[in-house]
């Protein structure tokens, strides 16, 4: 098992640092070759010595960062208490052997004597504690560098999901297909008409205002790309992408509400609804496990610990179903986060995955957020289900060594992260109250395009 995680722990920052980084240069350098009027078919190697340059970047910034992190930050330092017995006529003590074990078995047959010992051995005065500094293998220290620097994403996306997961779901119930009459229909598809025409024109005031910033930014120099100007047509671009998303999804549930109606599955509005509440019974019992399991300084109740251990006490596979159910849920809850987030407050790309329809961005993209989150995600499940998962070795990496390494341990052990985690999922859930609906006002979109009308 050892083994096993830590293959696991050196394959995340591969896959995050190398490969998927390298595969969407790989991707991106095609477009760009293209737009540069570069062949490709006269020199293939172009896209995979356009991708290794950047690639190189990557690993020089982010294996520069991890060995000096590993070379002054590689010692954990666990705290450990000693029970101080004095050896004395009265009360037998248990003596070590040669091979330095105790030659008698406090869990198979305790004696008198051995009672004594224990009731001897917790008493205040007879307890010490100290802290054993160790040093930790390059694996486990690249688990608790990964889960560190994914915590981050966690924390956010994590928190986001919790909240919208759910709701999206019973929206997606409330907001389905329904047939139209033809007064509907004339004023949806006219309504629809009129958002591809002004989608269109700001599509190539876009073009026009880039060509400009592009001849602009070859005078002023490498740092034009962080001018005011730049940042507004960066945001103009990524709200334009959002409103594309949107009138793409109009145009889906128009076409099943008019043309593709007789096609349309009507059990997935329901089968939504039903997914809707399983998922909501899972953000609410994640919720009450941090309220009164994680977040106390001495737990409350052990919740979802006891759930799992009576399952395992007469059906065993139950309780281990039911931690994979929670613990992926978490992963799907960071990257519908993700998406909810950007396409909100457009601060980057939004990357949605639907069938047959997303790009390899995407997938690349989505690939790498879960991979950031797997590792917090391991380690916040072995905090809430200490008791479920004890004496594994994940407890022993992530629970022990991970848990209190140099600089980590503050964060870690006054559970920051786990306070952000609960904060966003509330001031999240507030806020999809308030606003449940993905699209701007209409007077937003209007200042967008005046904007970018008024620059042409």
């Amino acid at each position: 098992m050892a083994l096993f995680w830590d293959i696991f722990y050196w394959c995340i920052p591969i896959f995050v640092f190398l490969l998927i980084p390298f595969m969407t240069f790989f991707y991106e350098a095609d477009d760009g070759m293209l737009m540069t009027g570069t062949s490709i078919g006269t020199n293939p190697n172009n896209r995979f010595c356009e991708a290794m340059k950047y690639e190189m970047i990557v690993i020089i910034i982010f294996g520069g960062i991890f060995i000096a992190c590993y070379l002054l930050l590689g010692d954990s330092s666990v705290p450990v208490t000693q029970y101080l017995v004095s050896v004395t006529d009265d009360v037998a003590f248990t003596t070590p052997s040669d091979e330095g074990s105790f030659q008698t078995s406090f869990l198979a047959n305790m004696t008198q004597a051995d009672f004594a010992n224990q009731e001897l051995a917790s008493r205040p005065t007879n307890l010490k504690y100290e802290t054993l500094t160790m040093p930790v293998s390059i694996p486990t220290f690249l688990s608790g560098f990964m889960a560190f620097f994914g915590w981050f994403f966690f924390a956010l996306f994590g928190g986001i999901g919790l909240a919208a997961v759910p709701l999206d779901l019973i929206l997606g119930f409330i907001n389905r297909p329904r047939r139209m009459d033809p007064a509907e229909f004339a004023d949806a598809q006219m309504s629809i008409r009129n958002k591809t025409v002004e989608l269109v024109d700001a599509g190539e005031l876009l073009k026009l205002e880039r060509d400009e910033s592009e001849k602009s930014g070859a005078k002023e120099g490498f740092f034009s790309g962080l001018s005011q100007q730049a940042r507004q047509e960066r945001q103009a671009f990524l709200k334009f992408k959002k409103e594309v998303y949107l009138l793409e999804t109009d145009v889906e549930e128009f076409l099943a509400s008019s043309e593709n109606y007789q096609n349309y599955n009507p059990i997935i509005p329901y089968l939504s609804l039903l997914a809707g509440f399983f998922c909501t019974i899972l953000s609410v019992a994640w919720i009450i496990q941090i309220a009164i399991f994680i977040a106390p300084p001495k737990p409350i109740h052990p919740f979802l610990n006891m759930y799992f251990q009576w399952f395992d006490s007469w059906f065993p596979l139950f309780g281990v179903l039911s931690v994979a159910i929670f613990t992926l849920y978490l992963l799907v809850c960071a990257v519908k986060g993700c998406f909810k987030f950007g396409i909100r407050f457009m601060a980057f790309q939004i990357h949605p995955m639907k069938v047959n329809k997303t790009y390899m961005s995407s997938f690349m993209f989505n690939v790498g957020l879960v991979l950031l989150c797997a590792l917090p995600v391991v380690q916040f499940t072995v905090t809430a289900f200490p008791d479920y998962a004890r004496y594994t070795h994940v407890v022993n990496v992530m629970g022990t060594q991970v848990q209190y390494l140099k600089f980590f341990t503050w964060f870690w052990t006054n559970k920051v992260f786990v306070f952000a985690l609960l904060a966003v999922t509330l001031l999240t859930g507030l806020y999809l109250m308030c606003k449940p609906r993905d699209r701007d006002t209409p007077a937003a979109k209007r200042g967008v395009f005046a904007r970018l009308r008024s620059r042409s």
